[in-house]
């Protein structure tokens, strides 16, 4: 067989341009169905098997299950998620990802797609120069479409024909009846060849091609297929290895899934294979795929969809064992391990452009109860009368000023990450309306290690202050925190929907208070109350709670969109 090196270099661009078509059209639908698809993936429930449902719908549209995955990794990272609930949104990409084989065996092969594939651009491209947002969005996910169909085809053509070169054909084919040993070779082949890839949509396209063409029977196919299902769950052990613990363990269900799935159908493959020919044949009124390559493809389709989901109804049942077993292969390595970081963000690691703007939306609604948290400890630090409580309470301010710092820069980070990718202009102000945000609850982070400066300062220089000092900045903490803790909660939904109202007024209120508090201690002052240095200290908190309460408000007006 004459294969030179300029048609190697043409099978690798046509698997490339058939890739490019796919990210086309995964990001184009993404950016059409952005605010939908956020808050389907925001409210993924605690029923495992709704998880499911999440999972397939989720990977059927953006035609990723490695975007699933990764998000899903990130999820359980970030806290957001518990393993049993990431476990039924993994499954449900499993069968998710089965769409690809049926869109190309149906589109690419049967229906001959590529032939209306310009037509199909020609639609796309007046949408994609001269429409609004959401139809420059559907005109890119058109165009997607067709590229992905004319890398298909170029595939096709790309791929040499056997058929004028018996002797490999033979030897190919010999591998159909070899039993054990030869699917599990072929499951080894299908995984490296995903892992090189990094794309099982891909993986499985070049799979069909072949079979299509008459390179490979279709027990081995199958067994290619099953391999490719291994392979897919590199990706997840990726993201996890910058993850804590549960991220990792997050993974390594995924990855156990898999492999069980694997074990139980290399072991009943002849079987099922039988099954999928009699169901392709006398159903599906294909020809036998055991002696027509060209109806390879619609069989290897329906043999992809009964695994995976034959599968998830097999293995659902067993998520807690799985679960267990997890946590004991991948042990914690203490407190810090156990604790949820934004490690995983700060790396970089991303699915998709339009997913990932609910990740960051979720860590800025955890830097947001961190404000919290902060203000609290100040809080308490002013309450606490014991020295050795207070000098930890000291410390602990300042690691969460330190926390606070490394928050805003890791969100802002990937934000930069993810504002270099294609985003609709929803989520581009989406973006801009973050980075505001966790500009102004930095600040606050700033302002509380400031006071806890000044309480420390207070202590060291056995300045006491007097009942009516102690009531009134009580008084104005506790309006604070309510700020606080609405504006979290404010956070926690569309920021489209925000009304401002209730924010304004717990403005008011601080400011009011803070007006009061100052008048008296001006008071105070000329009736010599209280001393210099004290009446100094006092100022700083009361002007500083009043500060944090102005950042709470830029915080909120940010939601609103208003910025």
């Amino acid at each position: 067989m004459d294969y030179t090196l300029f048609d190697a270099l043409v099978l690798l661009g046509s698997l490339g341009f058939f890739i490019y078509g796919m990210k086309v059209m995964s990001e184009g639908i993404q950016k059409a169905a952005g605010t939908r698809l956020r808050q389907i993936l925001g409210a993924m429930t605690k029923n495992r098997f709704f998880g499911v449902l999440t999972g397939f719908f989720i990977t059927s549209l953006v035609q990723s299950s490695s975007a699933t995955t990764v998000m899903t990794v990130s999820f359980v990272n970030a806290g957001l998620l518990s393993l049993v609930e990431s476990a039924g949104v993994m499954m449900g990409a499993n069968i998710g990802t089965t769409i690809t084989a049926w869109i190309v065996s149906y589109f690419g092969f049967k229906f001959k797609i590529v032939a209306v594939a310009l037509p199909i651009i020609a639609v796309g491209l007046p949408m994609l120069l001269l429409g609004k947002q959401k139809a420059k969005s559907w005109g890119e996910f058109l165009i997607g479409f067709a590229l992905l169909f004319m890398g298909l085809d170029a595939l096709k053509h790309a791929v040499p024909d056997l058929k004028q070169n018996p002797e490999i054909l033979s030897f190919l084919t010999s591998f159909a009846d070899g039993g054990i040993l030869t699917s599990l070779l072929f499951v080894l082949v299908g995984t490296v060849i995903t892992i090189v890839v990094q794309s099982s949509s891909a993986a499985m396209a070049l799979t069909l091609v072949m079979c299509h063409n008459g390179w490979i029977p279709f027990p081995v196919a199958a067994a290619m297929v099953l391999g490719e299902n291994i392979g897919t769950t590199i990706t997840a052990e990726l993201a996890s290895l910058v993850g804590n613990v549960h991220a990792k363990r997050s993974a390594r269900i995924h990855s156990m899934f898999n492999i069980i799935g694997v074990t139980w159908m290399v072991l009943l493959l002849p079987f099922a294979l039988d099954g999928i020919a009699w169901f392709s044949t006398a159903v599906m009124g294909n020809a036998s795929p055991f002696e027509n390559s060209e109806s390879i493809p619609f069989a290897l389709s329906y043999f992809h969809t009964f695994f995976n989901l034959t599968n998830v109804l097999l293995l659902i049942w067993f998520v807690p064992v799985l679960v267990r077993v997890a946590i004991k292969s991948v042990p914690s390595k203490g407190d810090d391990d156990e604790e949820t970081h934004l490690e995983y963000i700060g790396a970089g690691l991303m699915g998709t452009s339009e997913l990932s703007i609910l990740e960051a939306k979720k860590e800025v609604v955890k830097f947001s109860e961190i404000a919290e948290r902060h203000v609290r400890m100040v809080h308490d630090l002013l309450l606490e009368k014991d020295n050795k409580k207070k000098k930890k309470l000291f410390k602990r301010i300042k690691k969460y000023e330190d926390i606070t710092d490394r928050i805003e820069a890791e969100i802002t980070e990937y934000l930069t990450k993810v504002s270099t990718k294609q985003l609709s202009d929803e989520s581009s102000t989406i973006v801009r309306i973050m980075l505001s945000i966790i500009n102004d609850l930095e600040r606050v982070g700033d302002i509380c290690y400031q006071m806890s400066v000044s309480i420390d300062r207070k202590e060291e220089k056995k300045i006491w202050f007097s009942a009516e000092q102690r009531e009134q900045l009580f008084e104005l903490f506790a309006l604070v925190e309510g700020a606080l803790a609405a504006t979290t909660e404010n956070l926690n939904n569309e920021y489209d929907k925000i009304e401002l109202d209730k924010a304004y007024n717990r403005e008011r209120d601080i400011n009011e208070k803070r007006d009061r508090i100052k008048k008296a201690h001006f008071q105070n002052i000329e009736k010599a109350e209280y001393g210099f240095q004290n009446g100094m200290i006092y100022n700083d908190l009361f002007s500083s709670l009043e500060k944090i309460g102005d950042h709470v408000i830029n915080v909120n007006e940010a939601v609103a969109g208003k910025i």
